[in-house]
């Protein structure tokens, strides 16, 4: 058993206890968070939940939705599942330990009406694979691919829902095409940088099924200012 950490967010409000060496959550998560709206009796669904910090989060700011979190990895998915206990909120929160591409819109009581995915950013012959087999699967294509979770997302989601992802800037135009492709069109890119000389690393995009094109960009979000 690894040992475990835990962060409270709100002002101590929310507890989220993780892994102290495996997979960890980053500032991604917490950002794609904070750009998802929900409205009440809204059925959310959260691909690649981890330790289950986007549901928590959602959950917290939006007490009148249900929100359905999906991960493939045993220990995480247990973790998450302990989150959601410690936080009471089991009868807002579902956690499902499956592989995403196996998902029916039945499973989670019918079409979702927003989708959220931090998906792995590296294909699996780029880059150092790290030797934590949690943290391989959460940042490489490993387990499922760019087009698996569109395709997931193209099942998963009712027509005008709505899709939000963080994604890294350097596979963008990927991620925007495929996008497309699946019937997601993109409405909405914010580019996201670590600091305000820096270029971006991240993008943040939300798309509508079924919706016609056209694209607005946001301003830049910076997340660090000068003095770090």
């Amino acid at each position: 058993m690894h040992s475990l950490t835990t962060d409270t967010f709100f002002n101590g409000k929310l507890h989220i206890t993780q892994d102290a060496s495996g997979y960890r959550f980053s500032i991604d998560a917490i950002v794609l968070a904070h750009h998802t709206d929900t409205h009440a009796g809204e059925r959310v669904l959260d691909l690649g939940t981890g330790c289950g910090i986007i549901p928590l989060i959602l959950a917290y700011r939006n007490p009148d939705i249900r929100v359905y979190g999906i991960e493939i990895q045993d220990e995480l998915a247990d973790l998450a599942v302990s989150n959601v206990g410690a936080n009471h909120m089991q009868n807002r929160i579902t956690v499902l330990c499956r592989d995403m591409r196996d998902l029916k819109p039945r499973m989670i009581g019918g079409p979702a009406d927003v989708i959220v995915c931090n998906p792995p950013y590296r294909q699996p012959n780029s880059g150092r694979l790290n030797p934590d087999p949690q943290r391989a699967v959460a940042r490489h294509e490993i387990k499922v691919s760019l087009i698996d979770v569109l395709r997931t997302v193209r099942c998963m989601l009712r027509t005008a829902g709505r899709f939000v992802a963080v994604y890294t800037a350097e596979r963008s135009a990927e991620l925007l095409s495929q996008m497309r492709l699946d019937g997601i069109e993109p409405k909405f890119i914010r580019a996201i940088h670590s600091q305000i000389d820096a270029a971006a690393k991240l993008i943040l995009v939300v798309g509508i099924k079924g919706a016609r094109p056209g694209t607005k960009i946001g301003p830049p979000l910076i997340i660090y200012d000068a003095d770090g």
